[in-house]
Protein backbone atom coordinates (compact mmCIF):
# COMPACT_ATOMS: atom_id res chain seq x y z
CA UNK A 1 0.00 0.00 0.00
CA UNK A 2 2.89 2.37 0.78
CA UNK A 3 4.48 1.87 -2.65
CA UNK A 4 1.08 2.16 -4.31
CA UNK A 5 0.39 5.51 -2.65
CA UNK A 6 3.88 6.75 -3.51
CA UNK A 7 3.31 5.83 -7.15
CA UNK A 8 -0.09 7.56 -7.13
CA UNK A 9 1.41 10.76 -5.74
CA UNK A 10 4.50 10.47 -7.96
CA UNK A 11 2.51 10.08 -11.19
CA UNK A 12 0.16 12.91 -10.20
CA UNK A 13 3.10 15.11 -9.31
CA UNK A 14 4.91 14.11 -12.50
CA UNK A 15 1.95 15.34 -14.53
CA UNK A 16 2.01 18.58 -12.60
CA UNK A 17 5.77 19.02 -13.03
CA UNK A 18 5.60 18.34 -16.78
CA UNK A 19 2.87 20.95 -17.10
CA UNK A 20 4.95 23.21 -14.86
CA UNK A 21 7.94 22.78 -17.16
CA UNK A 22 5.77 23.63 -20.18
CA UNK A 23 4.47 26.65 -18.26
CA UNK A 24 8.01 27.83 -17.51
CA UNK A 25 9.06 27.35 -21.14
CA UNK A 26 6.14 29.54 -22.22
CA UNK A 27 6.88 32.15 -19.53
CA UNK A 28 10.52 32.44 -20.56
CA UNK A 29 9.61 32.41 -24.25
CA UNK A 30 7.10 35.24 -23.72
CA UNK A 31 8.92 37.30 -21.07
CA UNK A 32 12.54 36.17 -21.38
CA UNK A 33 14.96 36.77 -18.51
CA UNK A 34 13.76 40.37 -18.20
CA UNK A 35 12.57 42.76 -15.49
CA UNK A 36 8.98 41.61 -16.14
CA UNK A 37 9.84 38.01 -15.42
CA UNK A 38 11.99 38.97 -12.43
CA UNK A 39 9.14 41.10 -11.02
CA UNK A 40 6.59 38.31 -11.53
CA UNK A 41 8.79 35.73 -9.77
CA UNK A 42 9.44 38.13 -6.90
CA UNK A 43 5.71 38.94 -6.58
CA UNK A 44 4.81 35.25 -6.51
CA UNK A 45 7.40 34.69 -3.76
CA UNK A 46 5.22 36.48 -1.18
CA UNK A 47 2.07 34.28 -1.40
CA UNK A 48 4.29 31.20 -1.71
CA UNK A 49 6.09 32.29 1.45
CA UNK A 50 2.82 32.36 3.38
CA UNK A 51 1.78 29.08 1.76
CA UNK A 52 4.85 27.51 3.36
CA UNK A 53 4.08 29.17 6.68
CA UNK A 54 0.30 28.84 6.94
CA UNK A 55 -0.46 26.15 4.40
CA UNK A 56 1.52 23.12 3.42
CA UNK A 57 4.46 23.98 5.68
CA UNK A 58 4.31 24.68 9.40
CA UNK A 59 0.55 24.48 9.90
CA UNK A 60 0.20 21.23 7.97
CA UNK A 61 3.13 19.73 9.88
CA UNK A 62 1.45 20.69 13.16
CA UNK A 63 -1.99 19.56 11.95
CA UNK A 64 -1.08 16.04 10.81
CA UNK A 65 0.00 14.54 14.18
CA UNK A 66 -2.95 16.08 16.07
CA UNK A 67 -5.46 15.15 13.35
CA UNK A 68 -4.02 11.61 13.38
CA UNK A 69 -4.59 11.39 17.15
CA UNK A 70 -8.20 12.64 16.87
CA UNK A 71 -8.88 10.27 13.97
CA UNK A 72 -7.60 7.25 15.89
CA UNK A 73 -9.35 8.10 19.16
CA UNK A 74 -12.64 9.70 18.08
CA UNK A 75 -13.27 8.74 14.46
CA UNK A 76 -13.57 10.58 11.17
CA UNK A 77 -16.54 12.84 12.01
CA UNK A 78 -14.79 14.33 15.04
CA UNK A 79 -11.56 14.70 13.05
CA UNK A 80 -13.48 16.74 10.46
CA UNK A 81 -14.86 18.96 13.23
CA UNK A 82 -11.28 19.62 14.33
CA UNK A 83 -10.28 20.35 10.72
CA UNK A 84 -13.13 22.87 10.35
CA UNK A 85 -12.09 24.72 13.48
CA UNK A 86 -8.55 25.00 12.10
CA UNK A 87 -9.83 26.18 8.70
CA UNK A 88 -11.98 28.92 10.26
CA UNK A 89 -9.07 30.31 12.25
CA UNK A 90 -6.81 30.16 9.22
CA UNK A 91 -9.39 31.95 7.05
CA UNK A 92 -9.63 34.88 9.48
CA UNK A 93 -5.83 35.19 9.64
CA UNK A 94 -5.52 35.06 5.85
CA UNK A 95 -8.17 37.71 5.23
CA UNK A 96 -6.37 40.04 7.64
CA UNK A 97 -3.01 39.42 5.96
CA UNK A 98 -4.33 39.84 2.42
CA UNK A 99 -6.15 43.11 3.15
CA UNK A 100 -3.22 44.53 5.13
CA UNK A 101 -0.71 43.40 2.50
CA UNK A 102 -2.66 44.96 -0.37
CA UNK A 103 -2.85 48.30 1.47
CA UNK A 104 0.87 48.29 2.27
CA UNK A 105 2.00 47.17 -1.19
CA UNK A 106 -0.39 49.67 -2.77
CA UNK A 107 1.44 52.45 -0.95
CA UNK A 108 4.82 51.13 -2.11
CA UNK A 109 3.67 50.84 -5.73
CA UNK A 110 2.77 54.55 -5.72
CA UNK A 111 6.08 55.65 -4.20
CA UNK A 112 8.01 57.77 -6.69
CA UNK A 113 11.22 57.42 -4.67
CA UNK A 114 11.56 53.69 -5.38
CA UNK A 115 13.38 52.44 -8.53
CA UNK A 116 11.05 51.42 -11.35
CA UNK A 117 11.70 47.68 -11.05
CA UNK A 118 10.79 47.71 -7.34
CA UNK A 119 7.56 49.59 -8.10
CA UNK A 120 6.76 46.98 -10.77
CA UNK A 121 7.38 44.19 -8.25
CA UNK A 122 5.04 45.86 -5.72
CA UNK A 123 2.34 46.32 -8.40
CA UNK A 124 2.34 42.64 -9.36
CA UNK A 125 2.44 41.65 -5.67
CA UNK A 126 -0.84 43.54 -5.08
CA UNK A 127 -2.48 41.49 -7.83
CA UNK A 128 -1.09 38.12 -6.72
CA UNK A 129 -1.56 38.43 -2.96
CA UNK A 130 -5.15 37.00 -2.95
CA UNK A 131 -3.65 33.77 -4.34
CA UNK A 132 -2.28 33.26 -0.83
CA UNK A 133 -5.80 32.79 0.55
CA UNK A 134 -6.70 30.04 -1.94
CA UNK A 135 -3.46 28.09 -1.73
CA UNK A 136 -3.14 28.11 2.08
CA UNK A 137 -6.69 26.81 2.59
CA UNK A 138 -6.15 24.25 -0.19
CA UNK A 139 -3.04 22.91 1.56
CA UNK A 140 -4.97 22.20 4.78
CA UNK A 141 -7.85 20.55 2.91
CA UNK A 142 -5.31 18.40 1.01
CA UNK A 143 -3.66 17.37 4.29
CA UNK A 144 -7.07 16.23 5.52
CA UNK A 145 -7.51 14.14 2.38
CA UNK A 146 -4.10 12.51 2.84
CA UNK A 147 -4.92 11.55 6.40
CA UNK A 148 -8.08 9.70 5.32
CA UNK A 149 -6.08 7.85 2.65
CA UNK A 150 -6.90 10.05 -0.36
CA UNK A 151 -3.70 11.05 -2.17
CA UNK A 152 -4.46 11.33 -5.89
CA UNK A 153 -6.72 14.41 -5.94
CA UNK A 154 -4.57 16.40 -3.52
CA UNK A 155 -1.40 15.55 -5.48
CA UNK A 156 -2.94 16.43 -8.85
CA UNK A 157 -4.32 19.88 -7.94
CA UNK A 158 -1.08 21.69 -8.93
CA UNK A 159 -1.89 20.59 -12.49
CA UNK A 160 -4.94 22.85 -12.32
CA UNK A 161 -2.74 25.83 -11.48
CA UNK A 162 -0.29 25.03 -14.26
CA UNK A 163 -3.07 24.47 -16.80
CA UNK A 164 -4.70 27.77 -15.82
CA UNK A 165 -1.40 29.66 -16.15
CA UNK A 166 -0.65 28.03 -19.52
CA UNK A 167 -4.12 28.93 -20.82
CA UNK A 168 -3.78 32.52 -19.61
CA UNK A 169 -0.31 32.78 -21.17
CA UNK A 170 -1.50 31.49 -24.54
CA UNK A 171 -4.38 33.98 -24.55
CA UNK A 172 -1.99 36.77 -23.54
CA UNK A 173 0.53 35.86 -26.26
CA UNK A 174 -2.28 35.73 -28.82
CA UNK A 175 -3.83 39.07 -27.87
CA UNK A 176 -0.79 41.08 -26.77
CA UNK A 177 2.60 41.90 -28.24
CA UNK A 178 4.37 43.39 -25.23
CA UNK A 179 5.72 41.41 -22.24
CA UNK A 180 4.44 44.21 -19.98
CA UNK A 181 0.87 43.26 -20.89
CA UNK A 182 1.30 39.50 -21.13
CA UNK A 183 2.48 39.40 -17.50
CA UNK A 184 -0.93 40.62 -16.29
CA UNK A 185 -2.66 37.77 -18.12
CA UNK A 186 -0.24 35.45 -16.35
CA UNK A 187 -1.24 36.92 -12.97
CA UNK A 188 -4.91 36.30 -13.82
CA UNK A 189 -4.07 32.66 -14.59
CA UNK A 190 -2.44 32.30 -11.16
CA UNK A 191 -5.54 33.61 -9.36
CA UNK A 192 -7.97 31.39 -11.29
CA UNK A 193 -5.70 28.37 -10.84
CA UNK A 194 -5.53 29.03 -7.10
CA UNK A 195 -9.32 29.03 -6.90
CA UNK A 196 -9.45 25.66 -8.69
CA UNK A 197 -6.80 24.25 -6.34
CA UNK A 198 -9.09 24.97 -3.41
CA UNK A 199 -12.41 23.99 -5.02
CA UNK A 200 -11.46 20.52 -6.34
CA UNK A 201 -10.01 18.96 -3.13
CA UNK A 202 -12.83 20.54 -1.11
CA UNK A 203 -15.35 18.69 -3.28
CA UNK A 204 -13.43 15.42 -2.80
CA UNK A 205 -13.30 15.96 0.96
CA UNK A 206 -17.06 16.54 0.97
CA UNK A 207 -17.43 13.20 -0.85
CA UNK A 208 -15.53 11.60 2.06
CA UNK A 209 -18.13 12.89 4.51
CA UNK A 210 -16.76 16.33 5.40
CA UNK A 211 -19.26 19.12 6.04
CA UNK A 212 -18.55 22.75 7.04
CA UNK A 213 -19.81 22.33 10.62
CA UNK A 214 -18.00 23.65 13.69
CA UNK A 215 -19.36 21.37 16.42
CA UNK A 216 -18.22 21.63 20.03
CA UNK A 217 -14.90 23.47 20.46
CA UNK A 218 -12.00 21.02 20.74
CA UNK A 219 -9.95 23.24 23.01
CA UNK A 220 -7.34 20.68 24.07
CA UNK A 221 -6.60 19.67 20.47
CA UNK A 222 -6.49 23.28 19.26
CA UNK A 223 -4.15 24.15 22.14
CA UNK A 224 -1.85 21.26 21.20
CA UNK A 225 -1.93 22.40 17.56
CA UNK A 226 -0.85 25.91 18.53
CA UNK A 227 1.92 24.52 20.74
CA UNK A 228 3.29 22.66 17.73
CA UNK A 229 2.56 25.42 15.23
CA UNK A 230 4.24 28.39 16.92
CA UNK A 231 7.79 26.98 16.96
CA UNK A 232 7.12 25.32 13.60
CA UNK A 233 6.13 28.60 11.98
CA UNK A 234 9.27 30.23 13.32
CA UNK A 235 11.37 27.55 11.63
CA UNK A 236 9.39 27.79 8.40
CA UNK A 237 9.62 31.58 8.54
CA UNK A 238 13.39 31.41 8.80
CA UNK A 239 13.56 29.05 5.80
CA UNK A 240 11.28 31.30 3.75
CA UNK A 241 13.25 34.39 4.76
CA UNK A 242 16.25 32.43 3.50
CA UNK A 243 14.60 32.09 0.08
CA UNK A 244 13.45 35.71 0.12
CA UNK A 245 16.96 36.93 1.00
CA UNK A 246 18.39 34.99 -1.95
CA UNK A 247 15.75 36.43 -4.30
CA UNK A 248 16.31 39.99 -3.07
CA UNK A 249 20.09 39.66 -3.38
CA UNK A 250 19.63 38.27 -6.90
CA UNK A 251 17.20 41.10 -7.71
CA UNK A 252 19.93 43.57 -6.78
CA UNK A 253 22.50 41.94 -9.10
CA UNK A 254 21.04 42.47 -12.58
CA UNK A 255 17.84 42.11 -14.61
CA UNK A 256 18.21 38.38 -15.27
CA UNK A 257 19.63 36.94 -12.03
CA UNK A 258 16.25 36.18 -10.41
CA UNK A 259 14.94 34.56 -13.58
CA UNK A 260 17.92 32.27 -14.23
CA UNK A 261 18.14 31.25 -10.55
CA UNK A 262 14.42 30.49 -10.60
CA UNK A 263 14.68 28.39 -13.75
CA UNK A 264 17.64 26.40 -12.42
CA UNK A 265 15.86 25.73 -9.12
CA UNK A 266 12.69 24.72 -10.98
CA UNK A 267 14.61 22.11 -12.98
CA UNK A 268 16.09 20.83 -9.72
CA UNK A 269 12.61 20.71 -8.19
CA UNK A 270 11.34 18.48 -11.01
CA UNK A 271 12.76 15.23 -9.50
CA UNK A 272 12.45 16.70 -6.00
CA UNK A 273 8.72 17.23 -6.45
CA UNK A 274 7.96 14.08 -8.38
CA UNK A 275 9.50 11.65 -5.91
CA UNK A 276 10.86 13.26 -2.73
CA UNK A 277 7.66 15.15 -1.97
CA UNK A 278 5.64 12.03 -2.87
CA UNK A 279 7.58 9.88 -0.39
CA UNK A 280 7.35 12.54 2.33
CA UNK A 281 3.62 12.99 1.70
CA UNK A 282 2.89 9.25 1.99
CA UNK A 283 5.24 8.49 4.88
CA UNK A 284 4.36 11.51 7.05
CA UNK A 285 0.97 10.11 8.23
CA UNK A 286 2.62 6.69 8.73
CA UNK A 287 5.37 8.18 10.90
CA UNK A 288 2.84 10.26 12.84
CA UNK A 289 0.72 7.13 13.38
CA UNK A 290 3.74 5.21 14.69
CA UNK A 291 4.39 8.02 17.17
CA UNK A 292 0.71 7.98 18.24
CA UNK A 293 0.99 4.21 18.80
CA UNK A 294 4.29 4.69 20.66
CA UNK A 295 5.89 2.16 18.31
CA UNK A 296 9.55 3.19 17.96
CA UNK A 297 10.43 0.14 15.90
CA UNK A 298 7.74 0.90 13.29
CA UNK A 299 8.87 4.53 13.16
CA UNK A 300 12.52 3.59 12.59
CA UNK A 301 11.66 1.01 9.93
CA UNK A 302 9.40 3.40 8.01
CA UNK A 303 11.83 6.31 8.24
CA UNK A 304 14.81 4.28 7.02
CA UNK A 305 12.75 2.84 4.18
CA UNK A 306 11.59 6.30 3.12
CA UNK A 307 15.10 7.77 3.29
CA UNK A 308 16.55 4.95 1.17
CA UNK A 309 13.85 5.51 -1.44
CA UNK A 310 14.51 9.26 -1.50
CA UNK A 311 18.30 9.04 -1.86
CA UNK A 312 17.91 6.20 -4.36
CA UNK A 313 16.13 8.58 -6.74
CA UNK A 314 17.59 12.00 -5.89
CA UNK A 315 21.28 11.03 -6.27
CA UNK A 316 21.06 9.75 -9.88
CA UNK A 317 18.69 12.60 -10.73
CA UNK A 318 21.28 15.08 -9.46
CA UNK A 319 24.03 13.41 -11.48
CA UNK A 320 21.83 13.58 -14.58
CA UNK A 321 21.19 17.30 -14.07
CA UNK A 322 24.91 18.01 -13.77
CA UNK A 323 25.89 16.11 -16.94
CA UNK A 324 22.88 16.96 -19.13
CA UNK A 325 22.29 20.58 -18.10
CA UNK A 326 23.22 21.99 -21.53
CA UNK A 327 20.93 19.78 -23.70
CA UNK A 328 18.10 20.19 -21.15
CA UNK A 329 18.32 23.97 -21.42
CA UNK A 330 18.73 23.92 -25.19
CA UNK A 331 15.52 21.93 -25.54
CA UNK A 332 13.48 24.38 -23.46
CA UNK A 333 15.09 27.53 -24.91
CA UNK A 334 12.62 29.37 -27.13
CA UNK A 335 11.47 32.91 -27.91
CA UNK A 336 12.94 35.67 -25.76
CA UNK A 337 15.06 33.26 -23.69
CA UNK A 338 18.32 33.58 -25.62
CA UNK A 339 21.63 31.69 -25.66
CA UNK A 340 23.27 34.14 -23.24
CA UNK A 341 20.52 33.48 -20.67
CA UNK A 342 21.01 29.73 -21.19
CA UNK A 343 24.77 30.06 -20.67
CA UNK A 344 24.08 31.85 -17.37
CA UNK A 345 21.76 29.05 -16.25
CA UNK A 346 23.92 25.99 -17.04
CA UNK A 347 26.35 26.31 -14.08
CA UNK A 348 23.44 27.03 -11.75
CA UNK A 349 21.75 23.75 -12.73
CA UNK A 350 25.00 21.88 -12.05
CA UNK A 351 25.25 23.43 -8.57
CA UNK A 352 21.62 22.61 -7.73
CA UNK A 353 22.08 19.08 -9.09
CA UNK A 354 24.92 18.60 -6.61
CA UNK A 355 22.64 19.76 -3.80
CA UNK A 356 19.58 17.72 -4.81
CA UNK A 357 20.24 14.73 -2.48
CA UNK A 358 20.72 17.11 0.47
CA UNK A 359 17.52 19.05 -0.28
CA UNK A 360 15.68 15.74 -0.49
CA UNK A 361 17.14 14.27 2.70
CA UNK A 362 16.51 17.44 4.73
CA UNK A 363 12.90 17.58 3.51
CA UNK A 364 12.21 14.05 4.74
CA UNK A 365 14.17 14.48 7.99
CA UNK A 366 12.11 17.57 8.79
CA UNK A 367 8.92 15.54 8.34
CA UNK A 368 10.34 12.90 10.68
CA UNK A 369 10.90 15.48 13.42
CA UNK A 370 7.44 16.98 12.87
CA UNK A 371 5.91 13.51 13.18
CA UNK A 372 7.65 13.28 16.57
CA UNK A 373 5.98 16.61 17.44
CA UNK A 374 9.40 18.23 17.69
CA UNK A 375 8.98 21.63 16.03
CA UNK A 376 11.84 23.30 17.90
CA UNK A 377 14.81 21.44 16.46
CA UNK A 378 13.98 22.46 12.85
CA UNK A 379 13.73 26.08 14.09
CA UNK A 380 17.23 26.03 15.56
CA UNK A 381 18.62 24.33 12.46
CA UNK A 382 16.82 26.80 10.18
CA UNK A 383 18.33 29.72 12.08
CA UNK A 384 21.82 28.30 11.58
CA UNK A 385 21.12 27.69 7.88
CA UNK A 386 19.90 31.26 7.44
CA UNK A 387 23.18 32.53 8.88
CA UNK A 388 25.24 30.18 6.68
CA UNK A 389 23.30 31.18 3.56
CA UNK A 390 23.36 34.92 4.29
CA UNK A 391 27.06 35.18 5.08
CA UNK A 392 28.20 32.91 2.24
CA UNK A 393 25.80 34.63 -0.23
CA UNK A 394 27.12 38.11 0.54
CA UNK A 395 30.72 36.90 0.16
CA UNK A 396 30.36 34.59 -2.85
CA UNK A 397 28.06 36.83 -4.93
CA UNK A 398 30.87 39.41 -5.03
CA UNK A 399 33.05 36.98 -6.98
CA UNK A 400 30.65 34.52 -8.62
CA UNK A 401 27.37 36.45 -8.99
CA UNK A 402 24.29 34.24 -9.24
CA UNK A 403 26.44 31.09 -9.07
CA UNK A 404 27.65 32.23 -5.66
CA UNK A 405 24.04 32.48 -4.47
CA UNK A 406 23.32 28.94 -5.70
CA UNK A 407 26.46 27.56 -3.97
CA UNK A 408 25.39 29.27 -0.73
CA UNK A 409 21.96 27.62 -0.93
CA UNK A 410 23.57 24.20 -1.33
CA UNK A 411 25.99 24.79 1.56
CA UNK A 412 23.01 25.68 3.77
CA UNK A 413 21.21 22.49 2.63
CA UNK A 414 24.23 20.34 3.57
CA UNK A 415 24.40 21.92 7.04
CA UNK A 416 20.64 21.44 7.44
CA UNK A 417 20.79 17.74 6.53
CA UNK A 418 23.56 16.95 9.01
CA UNK A 419 21.95 18.86 11.88
CA UNK A 420 18.45 17.44 11.30
CA UNK A 421 19.78 13.89 11.24
CA UNK A 422 21.54 14.42 14.56
CA UNK A 423 18.37 15.87 16.08
CA UNK A 424 16.32 12.92 14.82
CA UNK A 425 18.68 10.28 16.21
CA UNK A 426 18.40 11.92 19.64
CA UNK A 427 14.61 11.43 19.47
CA UNK A 428 14.60 7.88 18.22
CA UNK A 429 17.34 5.65 19.57
CA UNK A 430 16.21 2.90 17.18
CA UNK A 431 17.53 4.92 14.25
CA UNK A 432 21.10 4.16 13.28
CA UNK A 433 23.29 4.68 10.24
CA UNK A 434 24.03 1.06 9.38
CA UNK A 435 20.93 0.28 7.22
CA UNK A 436 21.37 3.62 5.47
CA UNK A 437 25.13 3.29 5.01
CA UNK A 438 24.80 -0.02 3.18
CA UNK A 439 22.06 1.39 0.95
CA UNK A 440 24.04 4.59 0.22
CA UNK A 441 27.05 2.55 -0.89
CA UNK A 442 24.89 0.63 -3.36
CA UNK A 443 23.24 3.85 -4.58
CA UNK A 444 26.59 5.62 -4.90
CA UNK A 445 28.20 2.80 -6.88
CA UNK A 446 25.20 2.55 -9.21
CA UNK A 447 25.11 6.32 -9.63
CA UNK A 448 28.80 6.53 -10.56
CA UNK A 449 28.43 3.89 -13.28
CA UNK A 450 25.25 5.56 -14.53
CA UNK A 451 26.99 8.96 -14.64
CA UNK A 452 29.87 7.50 -16.66
CA UNK A 453 27.44 5.95 -19.15
CA UNK A 454 25.57 9.26 -19.34
CA UNK A 455 28.75 11.23 -20.04
CA UNK A 456 30.01 8.79 -22.69
CA UNK A 457 26.60 8.67 -24.39
CA UNK A 458 26.23 12.46 -24.51
CA UNK A 459 29.76 12.90 -25.91
CA UNK A 460 29.30 10.14 -28.49
CA UNK A 461 26.20 11.80 -29.93
CA UNK A 462 28.17 15.01 -30.58
CA UNK A 463 29.96 13.27 -33.46
CA UNK A 464 26.77 12.81 -35.50
CA UNK A 465 26.58 16.45 -36.65
CA UNK A 466 23.13 17.25 -35.27
CA UNK A 467 21.93 20.82 -34.93
CA UNK A 468 21.73 22.16 -31.36
CA UNK A 469 18.01 21.41 -31.00
CA UNK A 470 18.33 17.99 -32.67
CA UNK A 471 21.26 17.06 -30.44
CA UNK A 472 19.34 18.09 -27.31
CA UNK A 473 16.26 16.09 -28.31
CA UNK A 474 18.17 12.96 -29.36
CA UNK A 475 20.40 13.08 -26.27
CA UNK A 476 17.53 13.35 -23.81
CA UNK A 477 15.41 10.74 -25.61
CA UNK A 478 18.22 8.17 -25.82
CA UNK A 479 20.62 8.86 -22.97
CA UNK A 480 18.11 9.35 -20.13
CA UNK A 481 16.17 6.07 -20.70
CA UNK A 482 19.45 4.22 -21.20
CA UNK A 483 20.89 5.59 -17.97
CA UNK A 484 17.73 4.70 -16.05
CA UNK A 485 17.98 1.11 -17.27
CA UNK A 486 21.68 0.93 -16.34
CA UNK A 487 21.11 2.41 -12.89
CA UNK A 488 18.23 0.18 -11.86
CA UNK A 489 19.88 -2.91 -13.35
CA UNK A 490 22.92 -2.36 -11.14
CA UNK A 491 20.70 -1.74 -8.12
CA UNK A 492 18.92 -5.01 -8.89
CA UNK A 493 22.23 -6.89 -9.04
CA UNK A 494 23.27 -5.29 -5.75
CA UNK A 495 19.97 -6.42 -4.16
CA UNK A 496 18.75 -2.96 -3.22
CA UNK A 497 15.88 -3.73 -0.84
CA UNK A 498 13.40 -1.01 -1.87
CA UNK A 499 13.77 -1.96 -5.55
CA UNK A 500 12.65 -5.48 -4.67
CA UNK A 501 9.55 -4.09 -2.91
CA UNK A 502 8.77 -1.92 -5.94
CA UNK A 503 9.17 -4.74 -8.49
CA UNK A 504 7.03 -7.06 -6.33
CA UNK A 505 4.24 -4.49 -6.28
CA UNK A 506 4.50 -3.93 -10.04
CA UNK A 507 4.33 -7.68 -10.73
CA UNK A 508 1.28 -7.97 -8.47
CA UNK A 509 -0.35 -5.00 -10.24
CA UNK A 510 0.30 -6.53 -13.70
CA UNK A 511 -1.09 -9.90 -12.56
CA UNK A 512 -4.24 -8.24 -11.19
CA UNK A 513 -4.73 -6.35 -14.45
CA UNK A 514 -4.43 -9.55 -16.50
CA UNK A 515 -7.02 -11.32 -14.35
CA UNK A 516 -9.45 -8.42 -14.65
Amino acid sequence: MIIKNILVVSFSTAGSRILGLLRDILIFAALGATRWNDAFILALTLPNLFRRLLGEGALTSALVPVFSDVLKKSGRSQAFVFLNQVLLRLLLILITLVVGGILLLGLLSNNDLLPEKWVLGANLSVILLPYMLFICLAAIVSAGLNLVGRFAVAASTPMLLNASMIGALLIGIWLEDEPGRIVYWLCGGVLFGGFLQLAVPTCDLAYQGWRPKMGEPLRAEIAELWQLFVPGVLGAAILQVNILVSRLLAYSLDESAVSVLYLASRLMELPLGIFTVAVATVFFPILAGAVSDENDQAFAKSFVQGMRLIIGISLPAGIGLIILSEPILELIRWGNFDSDNAAQTVPLIAVYGLGLPFYSASTFATKGLHACKDMRSPVRVAGLCLLVNLVSSIVLMQFLGAVGLAISNVLAAIVQTVCLWRALTRHRSGLNELPLRDAFLKIGASGMVMGLVCLIGAQALLSFGFSAKEYALVTLCLVIPGCIIVYFTILYWLRFEELKILTTYLKRWITTRKRS
